[in-house]
């Protein structure tokens, strides 16, 4: 019976550890779910950052990206052209559709923190500030993890999205 109870409780605590890790925020129509970075060697100028944001609502617009972990914040676009990986800032920010969602992840839209004040240490949490054209702005914490990490952490699939 006390291994029945001790199972129990690990149980139990694994599961707020892994509700703990996922994280969400909301603004009116908009739910930001688990920003998150990946971990910077000692030295590096640059770091990514990724998010989606789920839209109820109208269509609105991710017009900028602050922080003060780094000189600077743009919001990026990569995509291969004829073959070549390329990158570049978007001035004008990134839509979100009217009922539909928005992912900066690895390899394509994505948030660039230029000019790193310190490096990205995993299980470290970056504040930022998501500006968005008709919501309004909303702080937010990118969650530090492992530099490995090439897409969403796993557990993490905004509620059966799959992503």
């Amino acid at each position: 019976m006390k291994t029945l109870r001790t199972l129990a409780f690990a149980a139990a605590l694994s599961f707020v550890a892994g509700a703990a890790a996922a994280h969400e925020y909301k603004l009116g129509s908009l739910e930001i779910g688990h920003p998150w970075s990946r971990a910077t060697p000692a030295g590096a100028p640059v770091a990514g950052g990724f998010l989606t944001v789920t839209n109820a609502g109208g269509a609105d617009r991710l017009v900028s990206v602050a922080s003060d972990a780094a000189d600077k914040v743009e919001i990026h676009e990569m995509a291969v052209v004829d073959g070549v990986m390329k990158m570049r800032p978007l001035d004008k920010g990134i839509e979100v559709p009217a009922g539909g969602k928005l992912e900066l992840k690895p390899g394509s839209y994505h948030v660039m923190f230029i000019g790193l004040k310190k490096p990205f240490v995993k299980g470290d949490m970056v504040k930022g500030t998501l500006a968005f054209e008709k919501a309004g702005k909303i702080d937010v914490e990118f969650k530090v993890e492992d530099m490995a990490m090439k897409a969403m952490p796993a557990g993490h699939d905004m509620h059966g999205s799959g992503h």
